[in-house]
């Protein structure tokens, strides 16, 4: 267990500030600066009340702040531990997944799952508005935080060109992107549609997660200037890591 004495860690009694409030700062700080990481018991509340010569009432206090916050987990009989870090108001672009995972202090990570040409079934066809058999490139990958997967993607774009697949080309395997390379007309529109699911077995065993696991299924469809469909995929964002939002900055108000 780590002791958490940072530089200049003083609780001020005869400041305004609440004694509660300038403790969950402290240990806030501890948090955010690594100090105290993701799974590690925090100090007993006696321990903490004796270095900062404080009642452990304010102690209890200032953690149950901090549980409110969703740094800190309680278990019964065990202590108190931090939390792993929440993924809120997550953007859905792969370059945006790269950003926010760096801003929470993780690292980020992808890896190709596999890349083949198919035909179009009768999900892909009705998607991409094509008839079956047509062909279409499929990438499969899974994005990742400090090594955990997060994110499951699958990606298909309408396959006109029937160009080789470069490897260069998948260091921006975005659905605009692929559409843009290996098709004949260039996106301009972006729809998302998220809703909630739970994990199948492949998506499971891929993420790391239970069977019937919650999930948020992201379906994307890129479109042309003729609001035509020549991409369509499908993230799957584990359910139990973090929120999504997403904005846009065009209007799709004529897309249903």
């Amino acid at each position: 267990m780590k002791s958490i004495t940072p530089h200049e860690e003083i609780i001020d009694k005869y400041s305004i500030i609440p004694i509660y409030y300038q403790l969950f700062k402290i240990l806030e700080k501890n948090i955010l600066d690594g100090k105290l990481k993701p799974g590690e018991a925090l100090p007993p509340e006696h321990e903490i009340a004796e270095k900062y010569g404080i009642s452990r009432m304010t102690v209890r206090r200032a953690i149950s702040e901090l549980i409110s916050a969703g740094m800190v987990y309680s278990q019964k009989g065990k202590g108190n531990f931090v939390a792993r870090p929440k993924l809120d108001d997550f953007a859905f672009e792969l370059v945006n997944f790269y950003e926010e995972i760096q801003k929470r202090g993780m690292k980020p990570g992808s890896k190709l799952l596999g890349v083949k040409i198919v035909r179009a079934d009768e999900l892909l066809a009705g998607k991409l508005e094509i008839d079956l058999n047509a062909t279409c490139l499929h990438i499969r990958m899974v994005l990742s935080a400090d090594d955990e997967p997060l994110v499951y993607e699958n990606k298909y774009v309408v396959y006109t060109k029937q160009k080789p697949i470069l490897e260069n080309e998948l260091k921006d395997p975005s659905l605009s992107n692929l559409a843009t390379i290996h098709g004949d007309h260039f996106p301009i529109i972006s729809k998302r549609v998220l809703q909630a699911s739970i994990a199948t077995e492949e998506e499971a065993l891929i993420l790391g997660t239970g069977l019937n696991m919650p999930v948020f299924v992201v379906e994307q469809t890129v479109y042309d200037t003729e609001k035509k469909p020549i991409g369509w995929g499908k993230s799957i964002y584990r359910g139990d890591r973090y929120k999504l939002t997403s904005y846009i900055g065009w209007s799709v108000d004529d897309i249903s």
